[in-house]
């Protein structure tokens, strides 16, 4: 078990002491890593999953266990060693930058006696299960023996053993399992084969010959090879492989992209549905968990709105409250400014536009509050909306400036911006003697709000009673 500590700040000077970055930290986060990011990554996914491991008895431990039960993560397989110190990595960032990671551990393998305990613990919950997963970080748990005896026993129980192996040259001890998920780097470790050219490109053909050395020598059903950017390469037996592309994303950071891999291709196998549609699953999910910042267990629901998301990038720019939520948090773990407006946006015009560019001038992200039909009809009258809320929706999302469009059927913002609780809220300088919705929440925990100035002579009443005039004439 290993717990991932985050230690989060601004870097605005270099140390007189030493040339080296002086981080003013600002807040810190403690996370389940290793084996403990596959966990909650399998909870989240909605599949039922028991974890065995060593902690020590130490504070950190009492936070991985803590972290375990606030998530709903069964304890029971876990053994406490006094002998040794809970696995610690602490990672200092500034915004998005890793700048140090500091580790605490001790790696020598485990006494014959905590084995034996592990053991005798997994045997006994094996009966129901449908895939066993193996998450060797390499830290002293899953020695040869251990591992065989671990595989020996779900092969008797008919079960798959998945596993995301360390990053070691022999693979001897994995013998015997379903499956092993290598990234690049380790299969070319591990096969003694070049995997990349020198622009890190693939070399299919040594994928090929790599995927079938691992399934002869280590009696598997197949090899899935993980690319990065590329897509993963699945290689079963007696077939031919292939690599199954990725599309390309913004990759903030690895970190627990591998773990994310393992669950949703051991929650997809213990389903029954074959490795290809496994393999598919897996790519997405790798992919948008690279998008974030540490380890951050992704949703059904994530998942479910990748894959029915139209291949244009502006139609998943418009997300409920839900999926706006868990967004947000990780734009704020990147340090990013979140500003939201809103409006009804009944018809585009170029006052819209120099708005929303000035909106999205005051931070990182720009989340949009637009009206939904029913309450355009409560403000604007009979006859109004012009365009429906989802076609207003899709015009706004093929914005540049705009983020994210959340629908809302309130009379007002004032809910919407509670739930996205922005840095910056903007509206137009014509709500000045109004008042503006909202002003009295955002400066409550010391937010911003701006009024943008407008275009003269531009709005969507003047513009639909215009185009109506000249159509009657």
């Amino acid at each position: 078990m290993i717990l991932d500590r985050y230690v989060w700040g601004e870097v605005e000077r270099i140390s007189p002491e030493a040339p080296i970055p002086v981080l003013f930290a600002q807040r810190q986060e403690a996370r389940l890593g290793g084996a403990g990011s596959v966990v909650s990554n399998l909870k989240a996914l909605g599949a039922e999953a028991l974890i065995f491991g060593i902690v020590g008895a130490d504070e950190p431990a009492r936070r991985f266990l803590s972290i375990m039960k606030g998530l709903g993560l069964l304890t029971r397989g876990i053994v406490k060693e006094p002998s040794r110190p809970t696995t610690q990595k602490t990672r200092f960032i500034a915004r998005v930058q890793h700048i140090l990671r500091v580790d605490e551990e001790v790696v020598s393998c485990l006494s014959e006696k905590i084995e034996t305990k592990i053991l005798s613990r997994l045997k006994k919950e094996l009966s129901g299960s449908s895939a066993l997963l193996l998450s060797d970080y390499n830290k002293g748990l899953l020695s040869p023996g251990v591992c065989r005896k671990i595989i020996a026993t779900a092969r008797k129980a008919n079960l798959p053993v998945l596993v995301d192996p360390a990053r070691i040259r022999d693979y001897s001890k994995y013998k015997g399992a379903y499956l092993v998920t290598p990234n690049r780097e380790e299969a070319a470790l591990a096969s003694g084969l070049e995997l990349a050219d020198k622009a890190g490109k693939s070399i299919v053909a040594n994928l090929e010959k790599a995927g079938a050395k691992f399934i002869t020598e280590l009696k598997l059903a197949a090899c899935a090879v993980t690319l990065h950017d590329q897509g993963i390469f699945l290689k079963r037996k007696g077939k031919k492989g292939q690599i199954f592309p990725t599309r390309p994303r913004a990759a903030y950071d690895v970190t627990g992209a591998g773990d994310m891999v393992l669950a949703m291709l051991g929650a997809t196998v213990a389903a029954g549905f074959s490795l290809e549609d496994a393999v598919t699953l897996a790519n997405i999910a790798g992919g948008l968990e690279v998008e974030r910042i540490g380890v951050v267990p992704l949703t059904r629901q994530e998942i479910l709105a990748e894959l029915a998301g139209s291949p244009a990038h502006e139609t998943r720019k418009v997300k409920s409250r839900t999926e706006l939520k868990g967004l947000l948090t990780e734009h704020r773990r990147r340090g990013e400014r979140i500003v939201f407006t809103n409006g009804c946006f009944d018809v585009l015009h170029a006052g819209h536009i120099k708005f929303l560019h000035f909106a999205r001038s005051q931070g990182d992200v720009l989340v949009l509050g637009l009206n939904s039909d029913a309450s355009v009809r409560k403000i604007k009258g009979p006859g109004r909306p012009i365009y429906t809320q989802n076609e207003r929706a899709q015009m706004l999302s093929a914005l540049a400036d705009v983020d994210y469009v959340v629908i809302f059927g309130e009379p007002t913002p004032e809910k919407l911006i509670q739930a996205v609780k922005p840095d910056v809220l903007v509206k137009g300088e014509d709500w000045k003697e109004k008042g503006v919705v909202g002003r009295k929440f955002v400066e409550t925990y010391g937010g911003k709000v701006i009024l943008a100035p407008l275009v003269q002579g531009l709005s969507s009443s003047d513009i639909i009673r215009r185009a109506r005039k000249k159509e009657k004439s």
